[in-house]
């Protein structure tokens, strides 16, 4: 079994509540035919340039691979034995990227540091 996360691009002022819908809608097949976010082309090619997505190597965090990327998000199912490295990227690289993060195991739902109040 995998641990599966998904970072989003969406607009500012985004609830939790739109990442959860946006969430279902993948999940029923309804993706917009757009230009990819150019946040979502960014942390794609960070997070596989440190993890590649396109190659089956031993040690790979991925359980699912290539990554599911869509023109809004980018799905990542790793690994339940994958280093905790790995997540720390995939966190440091969402709020470089102004990326809200999906924890699909509990619905839990993170917007970047930019965006958290305090």
């Amino acid at each position: 079994m995998s641990f599966d996360l998904s970072v989003w691009a969406l607009a500012d002022g985004a609830t939790p509540e739109d990442v959860r819908a946006a969430v279902r809608r993948c999940r029923q097949g309804q993706h917009l035919d757009c230009h990819p976010d150019p946040r979502v082309v960014a942390f794609y090619r960070a997070i596989t340039r440190s993890y590649p997505d396109r190659r089956t190597d031993p040690g790979t965090p991925w359980a699912v691979a290539p990554l599911h990327a869509a023109h809004d998000h980018v799905e990542l199912n790793l690994d339940p034995a994958c280093e905790d490295q790995v997540l720390l990227d995939i966190e440091r690289l969402a709020g470089a990227y102004d990326l809200m993060l999906f924890d699909a195991q509990d619905g839990s739902v993170y917007p970047p540091p930019a965006r958290r109040p305090g």
